[in-house]
């Protein structure tokens, strides 16, 4: 069964190689999506995948790369659409 959550992650995300480290853990697991930096300070991700390669990089997440200090992951289970190809990186906004 595949699934769409949105995450929100807040704490010192930004700088630290977070959004790099999460396409080659998403790419890895054969998840879908994209990830971009927030201009305040958060980062924003749609994951889609199997569920059970969605949740790990949900915990993933919760820890982040070695620089990163994690203290908030906000998970929004949304509606599967099956849009997205690869993972990517967008722009920050």
């Amino acid at each position: 069964m595949h699934v769409r959550a949105h995450l929100y992650i807040s704490g010192r995300v930004q700088g630290v190689f977070f959004r790099q480290s999460m396409r080659e853990v998403a790419t890895r697991l054969g998840v879908v999506g994209w990830v971009r930096n927030l201009s305040d300070g958060r980062v924003e991700a749609v994951l889609e995948g199997p569920r059970e390669a969605v949740e790990k990089v949900i915990e993933w997440a919760k820890v982040g790369p070695p620089a990163a200090r994690v203290e908030r992951v906000e998970v929004k289970w949304e509606v599967y659409t099956g849009e997205f190809r690869e993972f990517k990186i967008l722009p920050t906004v």
